[in-house]
């Protein structure tokens, strides 16, 4: 997850601001829980548009390092040194992994041994598929085995990965837009009874009995956003497989499940 930058703090501070003002001028009234819910919205926002970012730059890395890969075993073939191919390699373009490579290169140049620059190459990285190559690379030059063949296999084990998650995410799309869809009928189908339904029922007397009072409008709510919540958090998990991906889903189907339930009845009881 992102680190907590001074920028998040600020636009946090700058949200509760705008509620206290909703606070002030449309507190008990129609457009105050719309409101709110927006601007508390727009307080995270920039944290989830930086988390997406930084996801691009990791996918970015993993296919560089792959093309890095396939580049340092066909130099390791021809016969140059690992480190001097290293070196070697790095003065190329390599995108999102450029300035790692161009360290590690430095690393090996002013003599850091080759382990060592490759281990903190890794961790500067913060990939979880770059670390465990790499940690495979060191435990083969450490006994002793055949670093390009170990190398290949690396390559081979990084693309076949990427092929599964993107198998993977093709192969749930379908079970995503359903759950999103499963969801909101799910929103329509409570606003219903809340609006038109219990309404009717609660006017109607039986036997001349005093009517009866159908207030379940906070176990509705909450049955909803606790449906989205878990909901988002499947969702995250089948296609992604992190919680990260699910926590955002999850945030957004409860924010724009509030954001339809007070426009509609304005109010969330």
């Amino acid at each position: 997850m992102n680190k907590f930058k001074l920028s998040y703090m600020v636009e946090i501070f700058i949200s509760l601001l705008a509620v206290a003002i909703d606070v002030y001028f449309f507190w008990g009234k129609r457009p105050f829980w719309p409101v709110a819910i927006i601007v508390l919205s727009l307080g995270w926002l920039h944290f989830w548009i930086d988390f997406f970012a930084e996801n691009k730059r990791q996918k970015e890395i993993e296919l560089k390092f792959v093309e890095f890969a396939r580049t340092l075993v066909e130099s390791v073939k021809s016969g140059v040194s690992i480190p001097r191919s290293i070196m070697n390699i790095a003065q190329k373009d390599f995108g999102a992994l450029s300035p790692y490579l161009k360290k590690l290169a430095h690393q090996i140049e002013w003599g850091i041994p080759t382990r060592k620059a490759l281990l903190t190459f890794s961790a500067d990285t913060n990939n979880r598929v770059i670390k465990r190559s790499v940690s495979i690379l060191v435990e083969a030059e450490q006994s002793g085995g055949d670093i390009s063949n170990v190398l290949e296999s690396v390559v081979e084990s990084v693309i076949n990965i990427k092929k599964m998650r993107e198998e993977r995410k093709s192969s749930v799309y379908s079970q995503i837009v359903q759950g999103y869809i499963v969801y909101f009928i799910f929103i329509v189908i409570m606003l219903i009874l809340q609006l038109w339904l219990f309404p009717k029922l609660g006017n109607l007397s039986v036997g001349g009995s005093t009517p009866g009072e159908f207030n379940l409008n906070p176990t509705f709510f909450g049955l909803i956003m606790i449906q989205g919540f878990f909901a988002g958090i499947m969702i995250g998990k089948f296609s992604e497989g992190t919680i990260k991906q699910g926590v955002l889903h999850a945030l957004i189907l409860m924010t724009v499940a509030a954001l339809i339930i007070t426009t509609v009845k304005g109010s969330i009881l």
